[in-house]
């Protein structure tokens, strides 16, 4: 039988997800049943979420891979951890450096963007910290679809294509080796075409027997500073042998008497937390009052704008900060750009403050004990750069390094570039409701905000906040939509002073997932992004 998997003439509706004894949420449907059969064999949601991650790698490595960064927020034990997997810059990199070679700006692809990888060693810690189950145990099931091969999905066969392409422009052997691995007969894999990857395969194997030490301090972090010596680059062994992943203090905003709770920076949850700190001062939606969804939509768009100019300004390694994550979330400050908002489009500034492409998962088990994790090569396949012979495709976090020496985000030895991949977390009166997520590059805050103020201004259920048309702030007063956001509130949105550009696809509005329990019965209630090609499983 022969048909488009990419064409979809009519909507398709899918139903909020139940269970009560796990969950699993992820992009990629063989990754969320990896997941599934980890908390069937006694895993809790921290082995579960470290399997669905390596499967991750696996099954759709257009946004992640063995050299991403991660972060995750942990609810165990009725508190809440969080663990930031992001890495450094080498320590033989400079601005000087980088600027020697004829850049005036990091470059997105090659070795120079490419900092030290963190999520290897964010499967180790969470399992050494909290898992239940061998850490073998949970990298085998990815080990299989690699050995084995799996059917490409769609929304990946078409992010992989668009990846050949790019890196096809380049007259470099450095990316020799990533048309090797990722390329079917010098294309890319067609929908529904098996793929197979020994060489990832391999080096899952080693991590999974050596606990990652193999990927930081062995034959794989020798690799890595081969490779990267023979093409260039600046990360070598002794980077990697630095490296530990961080246990950090979650930061929160409280909103509509719940706390929404995020990763401090280097990531940019501040942002999304900004926003909502923002709207609070607004009243709750009401559905009889005239033009209240259009003047609702107009201000959390304002709100969005003010707290990400902020974020963008300030935001950075957090010791290289001018400001705290404190003072960007004190009452005061929000107040003050609340009052920035009228009825027209800014062209948002940073403020004054006091001084002082990715894949996301949700797991959650029966005994209450829930995981928010997000996992990045930051854009697409990341700097495309592929160790041979490992499957180890190397992220490009660096790109967001700024070569301007007075700049929060400028480039340093040893330092860490502000992020944009962010795990959302939301409790309330002490107690978890649940992980959430929208993975997407710069989307991320601004999908936190809209699934947030979709849960608890319009009280959608999980999926439908997920499925909600999107918007997405792009500069100054330009506002791109999905194709099929309403053309009444575009139009009008219009007239409110906003450059609307509505979209031909909905690749770039981030793809999320959300899994809440009742505190009451446990039982979980879950959604999961239409527009990739992931699925909640329940048990």
């Amino acid at each position: 039988m022969q048909f488009d998997p990419h064409y979809y003439p009519t909507a398709s509706r899918r139903m909020t997800t139940y269970g009560r004894r796990g969950m699993v949420a992820t992009s990629q449907s063989l990754a969320a049943q990896t997941g599934m059969d980890i908390l069937k064999q006694g895993g809790n949601a921290v082995d579960a979420a470290i399997a669905t991650a390596a499967a991750l790698t696996v099954v759709e490595p257009t946004s992640n891979g063995l050299g991403s960064d991660a972060f995750a927020l942990v609810w165990i034990n009725d508190e809440l951890h969080g663990l930031n997997a992001s890495g450094r810059a080498p320590q033989g990199i400079s601005r000087e450096a980088v600027r020697a070679r004829g850049f005036d700006a990091m470059p997105e692809h090659g070795w120079l963007p490419v900092t030290v990888p963190g999520a290897p060693g964010a499967w180790a810690e969470l399992s050494a910290r909290f898992g239940v189950l061998d850490f073998a145990d949970l990298l085998a099931p990815a080990i299989a679809l690699a050995e084995d091969g799996f059917p490409v999905s769609p929304v990946v066969q078409q992010l992989w294509a668009e990846a050949h392409a790019t890196y096809a422009t380049y007259d470099d052997a450095v990316f020799a080796p990533w048309f090797e691995t990722f390329s079917i007969d010098g294309r890319a894999p067609r929908v529904g075409e098996l793929w197979h990857a020994p060489d990832h395969a391999r080096t899952l194997r080693a991590i999974a027997e050596t606990h990652a030490e193999t990927f930081y301090r062995g034959d794989l972090a020798q690799r890595m500073d081969a490779h990267s010596r023979d093409h260039g680059g600046f990360l070598r062994a002794e980077d990697l042998a630095a490296y530990r992943p961080e246990w950090v203090t979650p930061v929160s905003a409280e909103y509509r008497g719940h706390d929404i709770w995020e990763i401090p920076p280097n990531g940019s949850g501040l942002i999304a937390l900004m926003a909502l700190n923002t709207l609070n001062g607004d009243a709750p939606l009401h559905q009889d009052t005239p033009h209240a969804h259009l003047d609702t939509l107009h201000r959390r768009i304002e709100a969005l704008k003010l707290a990400y100019v902020d974020g963008l300004h300030y935001i950075g390694d957090a010791d290289h900060m001018p400001v705290t994550a404190e003072a960007m979330l004190s009452p005061e400050y929000a107040a003050r750009r609340r009052a920035l908002i009228g009825d027209r489009a800014l062209d948002p500034e940073p403020g004054e403050i006091p001084r002082g492409g990715t894949v996301y998962l949700a797991t959650a088990d029966a005994e209450g004990n829930m995981v928010s994790f997000i996992q990045s090569n930051f854009h697409g396949f990341g700097s495309g750069v592929v160790v041979p012979g490992t499957g180890i495709s190397l992220q490009n976090r660096g790109e967001s390094f700024s070569l301007e020496a007075e700049h929060v985000n400028a480039l340093a030895p040893g330092k860490r570039p502000y992020h944009t991949i962010i795990p959302g977390f939301i409790t309330h009166r002490g107690c978890a409701v649940g992980p959430f997520g929208v993975m997407g590059g710069y989307m991320q805050p601004q999908g936190h905000v809209q699934v947030v103020t979709g849960l608890l201004d319009e009280h959608l259920n999980p999926q439908a906040a997920l499925d909600a048309p999107r918007w997405k702030w792009v500069a100054g007063r330009t506002v791109e939509v999905e194709p099929h956001f309403p053309d009444h509130l575009a139009q009008a949105l219009q007239r409110r002073g906003h450059d609307i550009v509505k979209c031909h696809d909905s690749l770039s509005f981030g793809r999320g997932q959300v899994i809440l329990r009742d505190p009451d019965s446990g039982v979980l209630s879950g959604g999961t992004e239409p527009r990739a090609d992931g699925a909640v499983l329940a048990w």
